[in-house]
């Protein structure tokens, strides 16, 4: 029985939780500095336990799948405080679309003329354009692009763990304090991460960090094989 259970998919699930846990508790006690990021610890402890274990990586997603699944209705969730917040988005759409769309696009064309100036392939290139926008969706436009979808995904996971690390200090720093420029500027740089992060600040942040990671997704799948092709 004990031999089962060490076996199935529940060891996995209870390991991540619980050092995602351990990670957070040393990301609060250091001040959530930028270089205690809970999803960098996690990330890291995980793939220590597993190199040094030897374990394979599909016997640990067989429980960690279960968290796999909870990203959507987590996402789905992401509605409730936007409807709270619902009135201040109707006050201005046109300047948040502006905005979201302009970091956007901004985040895309500079990854990519930079990923061309130090003479990158053209795969490269593709997987790296989408790097601001949310793993799945990065993936589907890389493939769309001609680029490579699982170093589109880690890419865009590696930008996400930047952005909520670094994000708010860099704004701090830059004099931004309205919950609603934060908000955006973590979603359209820092895609879900960013979004967590902002959350963690306020309400309202949140609502509109996770405002700008919706269009910024829904943005670039349209977008970018459009402008790729004209480039």
């Amino acid at each position: 029985m004990l031999t089962e259970i060490v076996a199935g998919p529940v060891v996995p699930l209870l390991m991540t939780i619980g050092i995602y846990q351990f990670a957070n508790s040393i990301s609060l006690r250091a001040g959530r500095h930028p270089l205690c990021n809970p999803v960098f610890l996690s990330v890291s402890f995980l793939v220590a336990i597993l190199s040094i274990t030897d374990t394979p990586y599909q016997w640990y997603f067989e429980g960690a799948r279960f968290i796999d699944f909870f990203l959507g209705p987590a996402v789905v969730a992401l509605a409730v405080p936007l409807h709270r917040n619902l009135e201040k988005i109707w006050r201005q759409p046109f300047e948040l679309l502006l905005a979201i769309g302009t970091g956007s696009l901004t985040a895309a064309l500079t990854a990519g003329a930079m990923a061309k100036f130090l003479q990158a392939d053209a795969a490269t290139v593709a997987s790296i354009v989408p790097k601001s926008v949310t793993a799945p969706v990065a993936m589907g436009i890389s493939q769309a692009l001609g680029g490579i979808p699982s170093l589109a995904a880690v890419l865009a996971i590696l930008t996400g763990m930047l952005g909520a690390s670094i994000g708010p200090a860099v704004l701090d720093r830059l004099g931004v304090t309205d919950p609603l420029a934060r908000g955006l500027a973590m979603g359209t740089a820092a895609h879900g991460q960013g979004t967590a992060r902002a959350l963690q600040e306020s309400d309202a942040a949140g609502a509109f960090a996770g405002l700008a990671m919706g269009v910024a997704a829904l943005a670039m799948a349209v977008l970018m094989p459009l402008l790729w092709r004209i480039g």
